[in-house]
């Protein structure tokens, strides 16, 4: 009776120690289950923009000058200048390109009214009225170069479809194209000028 007294106490320490066991277990379990905290990369540090190799700012090229081309307009049968025509010719000579001091090509037009002759000598005396404007201005003669081609090169038709007269296309063919062209860049020479339009001009004052 005492031997078997004795055999429950032990059986019962056991069973403790034994459960006690098994819970250690489950916590280390639950512990290892639990997720962990993810980690994070550092963040990388700001790259300037401003190089260091460059001593100062990078300034951006000028935009470079184009050729200047004008049209200085004529009244019916006139060679002399209008105020339109000396407002252009005033905005032309405080140009950059005017100031660079490029050479200047006149060609000076007629419309078809008139023979053929009259209109060539009324071409020619409006370019000559611009180079005179431009050459009392203080622009050298030297500069400029003028081809008249009378009626040969209209912008417009001088005559509407029914043969009448159209009036603004006539005056729009009474003309002086005045193109300045840049030292040192693509220069127009009269010859190719009047090559390039299909006609012959006649050359007055022309400066090599």
């Amino acid at each position: 009776m005492r031997i078997a007294m004795s055999r429950i106490p032990n059986t019962v320490a056991c069973g403790l120690i034994g459960a006690a066991f098994l819970l250690a277990l489950g916590g280390c379990e639950r512990e290892e289950s639990l997720p962990q905290p993810a980690t994070t990369e550092p963040a990388p540090e700001p790259t300037s923009i401003i190089r260091d190799d460059l001593d100062g700012p990078v300034l951006s090229p000028e935009p470079q000058l184009a050729p200047l081309d004008v049209q200085i307009p004529f009244a019916d049968g006139g060679t002399e200048l209008s105020e339109t025509a000396t407002a252009k010719l005033a905005d032309i000579l405080s140009s950059p390109q005017i100031a660079e001091g490029g050479p200047i090509l006149l060609r000076a037009h007629s419309d078809s009214a008139g023979d053929d002759e009259v209109n060539l000598r009324f071409s020619r005396q409006r370019g000559e009225a611009v180079r005179d404007y431009l050459v009392d201005h203080g622009i050298e003669e030297e500069r400029i170069t003028i081809i008249a081609f009378g009626e040969q090169n209209p912008m417009q038709p001088n005559a509407l479809p029914d043969g009448t007269p159209n009036e603004p296309g006539r005056a729009a063919n009474r003309r002086v194209d005045l193109l300045v062209t840049l030292p040192g860049g693509d220069e127009t020479t009269a010859e190719e000028v009047t090559a390039s339009d299909g006609e012959s001009g006649m050359l007055v004052g022309y400066a090599e």
